[in-house]
């Protein structure tokens, strides 16, 4: 067995045992919450705070076209983020490699340097995630919509606590997203958008080929490991907060919350059910779409594509 095999195959021993452990702590979660959430001081604490959020007078209800739209960009945009960052990180041998072409309107003094395409295809995906986000954060100052996120009173801490207990005991909140979001959603939409993603962005910036030789100064401070590793697990913080969202999203009134999303209505008819089937399409058609060689002429498009294909392992020579 190679050096490479030895942790995969360790890897998937572990496994089962991580799924088991995960199941039995998420049972043990919900019992707890149960007890304490129908106990007399439990009662007590929710009906002092419901889960709501607080919010100023005037708050926006509803949502506006440009939101579903970018909320189903960023969701294409995270995929591909997550899928060559978790290609960078598994590692082995480059076969490609792309250089920026240092003509035209944008020429530095130095060479360009040379990456691996699955780093070329993540700072592309990062790029359009990164633009996405500045836009709905500037249509979200615009609107006033940012009021909905943006926690104004030290009152959404207890609430918050409230709505997670909600939660936890599979006794579901019961705001209208379309009015307003319980206190945990906006404290976690706060932090998805004003925190997690500027540490993406930066500790990304840090570590990047170019930024890191240029930002040494940094390293005694904030060393080019650390950057790597907080950028690391702020990936998983996304992949975590998704799949919890996905979850809750489905889990508590599907047919709504995806009218509100993705058709931008507050009703039960299917119009929202069919928008993002018809989303998941197209992001499967995407991914099938661009294969390796279809990603190295896009990307021959910005720069020198360099392909050299894996060598095959050379066989024993019989005696």
């Amino acid at each position: 067995m190679s050096a490479g095999a030895a942790p995969a195959a360790t890897g998937r021993r572990r496994l089962p045992w991580l799924v088991a452990g995960a199941v039995v702590l998420v049972v043990l979660v919900v019992v707890a919450a149960r007890l304490l959430r129908f106990s007399e001081a439990g009662a007590a604490f929710i009906g002092t705070y419901s889960g709501a959020a607080p919010q100023p007078a005037g708050t926006p209800g509803g949502f506006p076209a440009w939101s579903a739209w970018q909320h189903g960009l960023n969701a294409v945009f995270l995929l591909f983020m997550v899928r060559s960052g978790w290609r960078i990180h598994r590692g082995g041998r480059p076969t490609t490699f792309w250089t920026r072409r240092n003509g035209g309107r944008i020429r530095t003094a130095n060479a360009p340097i040379r990456i691996a395409i699955d780093l070329w295809s993540h700072f592309v995906a990062d790029t359009l995630w990164v633009l996405n986000g500045l836009l709905f954060v500037v249509l979200a100052a615009v609107s006033g919509h940012w009021v909905r996120i943006v926690p104004t009173d030290w009152a959404v801490v207890p609430q918050a606590v409230s709505a997670g207990l909600q939660y936890a005991s599979l006794v579901w909140p019961t705001e209208n997203g379309w009015i307003d979001y319980n206190a945990l959603q906006q404290l976690s939409y706060f932090v998805v958008v004003y925190v997690a993603g500027p540490v993406a962005l930066l500790t990304g910036l840090r570590a990047a080929p170019g930024f890191a030789a240029r930002l040494r100064f940094l390293d005694r401070r904030f060393s080019l490991r650390a950057a790597k590793t907080v950028h690391w697990w702020t990936m998983w913080f996304f992949v975590a907060f998704t799949a919890v969202h996905v979850f809750l999203v489905l889990a508590t009134g599907a047919v709504r919350n995806l009218n509100h999303m993705y058709a931008v209505r507050d009703d039960q008819s299917w119009a929202g059910a069919a928008v993002f089937a018809a989303s998941l399409v197209l992001t499967a058609a995407l991914v099938l779409a661009l294969r390796p060689a279809v990603v190295r002429r896009v990307a021959g498009l910005t720069g020198a594509v360099l392909h050299r294909p894996p060598k095959a392992p050379r066989t024993p020579s019989a005696r």
